[in-house]
């Protein structure tokens, strides 16, 4: 209620409600009415009232609001208190441009929404310090791969053309991530690693760790690499490789993942010792050497043989056919290469590498910070939203 002054008598709602209903029949009776259709009908008879002039006076004040148009977006239409909307149509093509004044009363603006989400990226670089750091992202909700590549290149000081973006579950590789798929399922079904090739120099294979003949040898079904479609005996191959341990369904991923170069024509015993190689650091101390076998199967991951596994009797395992396809399939941004699947029986793992785990990995400060950030509540200011309604859209062409 308000009064007019100390001691005086208070204006009822009543009385307004009666002034109201003789000016609009909308607003007669004693239904509960909308407070937002009373203030609009408000402005427009005041918007009226206030607006009545003479002929000139109009002329004028119309060439006034064009004027005012034409250099803000929105003015007071005096001597009303109408606002006014002016907008510009710009042809792509002549580039001439088409502007309007339009009066308003009210406005609708809309609420920007958060345009980004946490993103968590374990980073497999090739320096001691950093090997395994995860860092926190925030990744456009409608952007493409490539955008995450380049995140992810600024994170590692590494070039964008050298990033390898795999999802790595607890049972190994799912799939490769190409610049052309869409941001929004992004590490959504594993998490993301990023891994950095090793230098492209030449390196060779090591010849001092042993193989056991207590290992499980099981040639699977598979084509000999006199079958494979590119044999390139002198060049080299990209290799991704997850160690897994138990059987069937119940594999379960331990140790690093492992980034190697190695030349198509090796056989598997110098495949088998690079990998070996590489899990030195793993190794029990108490492993010696005690003949020659298979220690382990390596099967194709993420493609489409994901059946596939390599023999220890093929002569050159890398110039299997499935190798050739799996290259040619790999997604395009990063380059070339194929993922692996190591397989150990849990005897032969247990004797090697005893109750050893999945890498362990630190976190750097920007995970806590992103998380942290989009947990948040997101808010906006009103300029914000004006922002957002006038931001420029390009309109379609109309068929003719």
């Amino acid at each position: 209620r308000a009064a007019q002054g100390r001691g005086s008598a208070p204006s009822l709602p009543h009385l307004l409600q009666n002034i109201v209903s003789k000016h609009s029949s909308q607003f007669r009776g004693n239904a509960q009415h909308d407070a937002l259709e009373f203030l609009l009908w408000l402005l427009d008879c005041m918007h009226q009232d206030l607006g009545a002039a003479s002929p000139s006076q109009q002329t004028h004040h119309h060439e006034e609001e064009v004027g005012a148009a034409h250099h803000s977006w929105f003015g007071v239409s005096m001597p009303g208190l109408g606002l006014g909307k002016g907008s510009s149509l710009t042809c792509p093509h002549c580039l001439k441009q088409s502007n309007t004044f339009d009066p308003f009363l009210c406005i609708s603006l809309p609420i920007p929404l958060r345009q980004t989400r946490a993103l968590n990226v374990t980073l497999v670089l090739q320096c001691e310090r950093w090997r395994f750091v995860r860092v926190g992202l925030a990744v456009p909700l409608l952007g493409r791969v490539s955008e995450l590549r380049e995140m992810v290149a600024r994170e590692g000081h590494i070039p964008p053309e050298q990033v390898i973006l795999a999802e790595v579950s607890p049972r190994g590789f799912l799939r490769s991530l190409g610049d052309t798929e869409e941001l929004g399922a992004a590490g959504e079904g594993a998490p993301l690693y990023a891994f950095q090739p090793p230098p492209t120099r030449r390196a060779g294979c090591p010849r001092s760790l042993p193989a056991s003949p207590g290992a499980a040898q099981r040639p699977p079904p598979t084509t000999r690499s006199s079958d494979c479609l590119h044999p390139g005996m002198g060049s080299r191959i990209l290799l991704l490789l997850c160690n897994t341990a138990g059987d069937g369904p119940h594999l379960t991923r331990f140790g690093p993942p492992l980034v190697l170069r190695e030349e198509r024509g090796i056989s598997w015993e110098q495949l088998q010792q690079s990998i070996l190689a590489q899990l030195r650091a793993l190794l029990r101390g108490e492993v010696r050497a005690q003949g020659t076998g298979a220690l382990f199967r390596i099967r194709l991951a993420g493609g489409s043989a994901p059946c596939a596994y390599l023999s220890p009797q093929d002569p050159r395992p890398l110039c299997h056919p499935a190798i050739d396809r799996a290259l040619q399939l790999s997604e395009a941004g990063g380059p070339p290469h194929v993922k692996l699947t190591v397989e150990w029986d849990m005897s032969t793992k247990e004797r090697l590498f005893g109750d050893v785990q999945q890498e362990v990995v630190q976190d750097a400060e920007s995970v806590r910070l992103q998380q942290q950030a989009h947990r948040q509540q997101h808010s906006c200011t009103l300029d914000e939203c004006f922002q957002l309604y006038t931001k420029e859209e390009q309109v379609p062409p109309t068929l003719p």
